[in-house]
């Protein structure tokens, strides 16, 4: 079984719907495959720090900050409901495409584990996915080679790859993510419980899918629903 996930590490929903799926695995027999794509939430998203969560969450939503800030309590706690260290008030906004260029740089030698990683970086330590610095440390956490990382941080390689996931996005009609598209033919979208994530995977691994798939917690362009 193959699993394309789209993603992006400044969506709480998608760190949420990684940790049940890796849950949900752990329920079936079929050898999994999973490979992480791209999607920027906001591909205009500025490298530094500009607003406080909570001022950007109230902006969005049209809400009072005390309103905004019990949404994103409410969303860290079904983060912490899934054993993450979840501190959704505290992340530093910024933007992830370099991010996610550098998840592909890793992935391409063998180092899945910088998907967690990252989303630790951000709703966990609250550091900034723009921030070269960050970015080399976490690479190197990961045992790569800081020469390699300095010279590929400085490039453009990957950012093809990555403009390519958000393309194919754009063609399957993705506009929130988490996403998962299986097999390339069954989608569930959201950030779906850990059993109905296993129902689904067992179901399509014995060949007799629910097509009824409902859409789940997701982030997008114009926010969290």
């Amino acid at each position: 079984m193959k699993i394309e996930l789209w993603s992006d590490y400044a969506c709480p929903f998608c760190y949420i719907g990684e940790a049940r799926l890796k849950k949900a695995l752990q329920q079936i027999s079929a050898q999994v495959e999973i490979e992480f794509k791209s999607f920027e939430l906001d591909p205009t998203a500025p490298r530094e720090v500009t607003s406080a969560t909570d001022e950007r969450f109230a902006e969005k939503y049209g809400l009072s900050i005390d309103d905004a800030r019990a949404q994103i309590e409410s969303i860290s706690a079904l983060g912490r409901a899934e054993n993450l260290d979840f501190r959704y008030l505290t992340t530093r906004y910024t933007n992830t495409f370099d991010a996610l260029r550098l998840t592909k740089f890793a992935q391409s030698r063998g180092h899945d584990e910088i998907i967690g990683k990252l989303f630790d970086a951000y709703f966990t330590k609250n550091l900034e996915l723009a921030n070269f610095d960050v970015l080399k440390k976490i690479s190197d956490e990961c045992g790569l080679d800081a020469a390699e990382v300095e010279k590929f941080l400085a490039s453009d390689e990957f950012a093809a790859e990555v403009r390519a996931d958000e393309r194919e996005a754009a063609a399957y009609g993705i506009h929130a993510v988490p996403y998962f598209v299986i097999n390339g033919k069954y989608a569930i979208s959201g950030a779906q419980s850990t059993e109905f994530l296993a129902d689904a995977l067992k179901k399509i691994s014995d060949e007799e899918p629910d097509e009824n798939f409902s859409a789940g917690m997701v982030c997008g362009p114009n926010g969290c629903r």
